[in-house]
């Protein structure tokens, strides 16, 4: 009888068949829930990684960084910082069988706050991260009408007209500023709760709840579904925008590199790279905390690299097909109108100006007639200053993409399928935030240990959109944006950090070897050694020092929508308030602080352990002596 082989190769030394496998298997695990195949884990662990930002900050970075230029470093602090960090965390996780919490209390009592600084951050990015859930569902329940409301302006209140925001702005600007947001004018202005947004949130937290309520039993069914589709989505959309005119130029304008030598492209790759993964929040460990401890990390975590970065390539490929689309239409229409303009001021026949002939004929009327070009005020019609138009976040997905998507035919059809994309691409990353919670919460003993896992995931996703309302107020979009800034950057990179030390210097990479080649079958090679004791922290390292000299300098603005501003419809540049900065230190400051608090804490708390077990052995060694009726000698001066 031929029977099939061990997961990996190295293994056959010393365990002989498959049911000594699983001898050893029940023996590790113990009682800790397992993932019901290997492609459920893997699903889980992609829709994890592969979030949001893969599609709206990704293609921005590659625009804003000459395109090509930014895949380069990309790739290359991929393989030196992301890979290291991606397979520390798988492997650290399947051995020890723990949480985030539990994996750093067991490798050294001090490290226990790198756990709870990964849960304060998972916990602050669930917050805000559902609520753009929110917004999405609220843009898919809009998509099911004929014209799409973002179309088109509103008729103003007397019926005469567009609402006047509305017509000083754009469609999908007033949909969003104002029917979708509400939004104030300062982020001192709360301007209360919209009901609609509150009822999308709650729907959010609903969905999330039912997917998570029995831990990876009911989300490894659901990535399925979430972590595939994407990808379905994505690839109808690239076939469809290759279709459209400006789809091409907009392809060119990503990939044409020009700013290799930049300082900053080499920052913002390292920081990309680094958020890309979902490192240092704690999900990843506990996702690999389920696997057989005879699981091949190492291969696990090359394949989630490459399949991550495919995405990201393969998003922004897509982002910018549409792009160009939306560049090249609004390019036409400027050309369409100052066309106009000049049949009509010089009483030329129609198809006398051309888009071909138009900087010809420019030229010559310029020069014979200065003053009526000059009082005809034409605009300036660029097309690579159209695709210049740096959008990043809920800019380029709710603003950008909604317009582009309003000048394809079967527009609602599309406007379905976009958000019904961005919902799967969140939902699967809520997923990881939402464990990097949970796990850690139930080894701290919060909840009753008679309290069922359905009742805990419960009250904990309750109390989040409780406080999460502050993002559908009037002014919630500035916190969103405030929470998205802070809470998921210093900490991380602190806590990614201290995992790298923590493992190579304190738990020892010696032993760590020794792990991995009892679970893989062999011990890791060069490459991994060498990023795991230098490479790797020393890039994290740069990485927060050239933040701190790029940011604490600086004053802190944010983009507001104004419409009483000189500058509308364009976002005014707003100074934070003072007292923002206690609530930036809340965000940053105490999950960073975690780390180093907790260490103290336990210090001080086992320092006062021996001297308390001290103060208990000489009371009870002078209680001996008395019983004896013997006593110390005290030495004479």
């Amino acid at each position: 009888l031929k029977f099939p082989p061990l997961p990996n190769p190295g293994l056959d030394s010393r365990i002989l068949s498959h049911a000594e496998l699983k001898r050893l298997e029940t023996e590790e695990a113990g009682d800790r829930p397992k993932w019901d195949n290997k492609a459920q884990y893997m699903l889980t662990c992609v829709g994890f990684c592969v979030g949001l930002g893969n599609v709206w900050r990704f293609p921005y970075l590659c625009q804003s960084h000459g395109g090509g230029a930014f895949m380069i470093p990309f790739l290359i602090l991929l393989v030196l910082e992301g890979i290291p960090l991606l397979h520390l965390e798988f492997a650290i996780g399947q051995r020890l069988r723990k949480g985030s919490l539990g994996v750093w209390r067991s490798i050294n009592p001090h490290m226990l706050g790198v756990g709870l600084a990964s849960m304060c951050v998972s916990l602050l990015i669930s917050l805000y991260y559902n609520t753009i859930l929110a917004w999405v569902m609220w843009y898919f329940f809009n998509s099911f009408q004929e014209p799409l409301p973002w179309s088109q302006c509103p008729m103003n209140g007397n019926r005469t007209g567009p609402a006047s925001e509305c017509g000083r702005s754009s469609p999908v600007d007033y949909f969003w500023y104002r029917q979708t947001l509400n939004t104030t004018a300062a982020i001192e202005e709360t301007g209360g709760v919209q009901w609609w947004m509150v009822m999308c949130l709650v729907s959010a937290w609903a969905v999330l709840y039912i997917c998570c309520i029995r831990g990876i039993e009911t989300t490894g069914k659901a990535v399925y579904v979430t972590s595939t589709l994407p990808y379905l989505v994505l690839t109808i959309f690239l076939i469809r925008g290759l279709t459209l005119k400006g789809s091409v130029e907009g392809l060119k304008f990503l990939f044409t590199p020009n700013e290799l030598a930049n300082p900053i492209t080499w920052l913002d790759a390292g920081a990309q790279v680094f958020y890309s993964f979902s490192l240092a929040f704690g999900g990843l460990i506990s996702f690999s905390s389920y696997n057989s401890v005879y699981n091949n990390c190492e291969q696990d975590a090359v394949i989630i690299s490459i399949i991550n970065a495919f995405t990201s390539v393969y998003a922004a490929s897509v982002i910018y097909t549409i792009i160009g689309f939306r560049a090249m239409e609004r390019f036409d229409d400027c050309m369409s109108g100052n066309i106009v303009m000049l049949l009509n001021a010089f009483d030329l026949p129609e198809g006398n100006i051309t888009e071909g002939n138009y900087d010809q004929t420019l030229q010559i009327l310029n020069s014979t007639h200065p003053n009526s070009i000059q009082s005809l005020h034409l605009k300036s019609c660029d097309l690579n200053a159209l695709l210049s138009e740096g959008v990043e976040g809920t800019g380029l997905a709710f603003i950008v993409f909604t317009e582009a998507i309003t000048k394809m035919p079967l527009s609602p059809l599309w406007s379905v399928l976009f958000f019904i994309m961005l919902f799967c691409l969140g939902l699967s990353s809520m997923f990881g935030n939402i464990e990097g919670v949970l796990v850690p919460l139930q080894d701290l003993q919060v909840f009753p240990k008679s309290w069922p896992k359905e009742v805990i995931t419960g009250v904990t996703c309750l109390l989040c959109c409780a406080v999460a309302l502050i993002f559908v107020q009037g002014s919630g979009n500035y916190w969103l944006a405030l929470f998205d800034t802070f809470a998921g950057s210093v900490p991380l990179l602190i806590i990614a950090f201290c995992e790298m030390i923590g493992v190579v210097y304190i738990y020892g990479i010696d032993r760590f070897n020794e792990d991995l080649r009892f679970m893989v079958g062999h011990k890791p090679n060069l490459f991994w050694q060498i990023t795991w004791r230098v490479v790797s922290p020393l890039i994290m390292l740069l990485i927060f020092i050239f933040y701190f000299a790029t940011i604490v300098n600086k004053d802190i603005f944010y983009k507001a929508w104004d419409p009483s501003s000189d500058s509308f419809p364009t976002l005014e540049m707003k100074l934070y308030p003072a007292w923002i900065y206690v609530i930036i230190f809340i965000l940053a400051g105490i999950p960073s602080l975690m780390v180093p608090g907790a260490a103290i804490f336990t210090a001080i708390q086992r320092r006062r352990g021996q001297d308390g077990d001290d103060s208990s052995a000489r009371l009870k060694s002078g209680q001996s002596n008395s019983a004896a009726g013997g006593h110390e000698k005290i030495p004479l001066e």
